[in-house]
């Protein structure tokens, strides 16, 4: 990917803007705030069709997304992020039933990580791996996030 091709824009959601990065062909990245990503600063068709996406996820409308996505990461991060993306709409999972799906039960710390360095938040839904008290982890700005992503899944589930 050459790096004229990658852009990113800030969109306005229900939950503060989102950066989106996409590269010629694919969404490369979802970021929560206004934030500056790899490339050009501007919308592009690709971009849109992301944000509209998410504003439908926003409001309940839509629980699956339908975009080319370009992940990048390690081949231990594509197999966690694939398991996450398996998790049903609504519902959630553990870091160690993650790593007990992907044939590596002793690796829920390296999950854990792997689901931290999610380039694609939502749409690689991170937000539905929960700790062992079935809770959203941590108490940052961005645990109270993704906290609200999966309430707003249950509600419309």
């Amino acid at each position: 990917m050459a790096l004229r091709d990658s852009t990113y824009y800030a969109y306005r959601t229900p939950h503060g803007p989102i950066t989106i990065g996409t590269t010629a062909d694919a969404v490369s990245a979802i970021a929560l705030g206004d934030v500056v990503l790899p490339g050009v600063r501007k919308p592009t068709e690709l971009s849109n069709a992301c944000a509209n996406q998410l504003l439908e996820y926003f409001h309940g409308k839509r629980t699956a997304f339908d975009l080319p996505i370009a992940a990048e990461g390690s081949d231990f991060q594509h197999e966690v992020w694939e398991a996450v993306s398996s998790i049903p709409y609504g519902q959630t999972a553990t870091a160690a039933q993650i790593a007990e799906r992907i044939g590596k039960p002793d690796s829920f710390r390296m999950v854990g990580s792997a689901i931290r360095k999610n380039p694609l938040i939502i749409i690689i839904p991170g937000h539905r791996v929960v700790g062992n008290n079935g809770k959203t982890i941590g108490t940052d700005m961005y645990a109270r996030i993704r906290q609200a992503f999966l309430e707003l899944e249950r509600r419309n589930a």
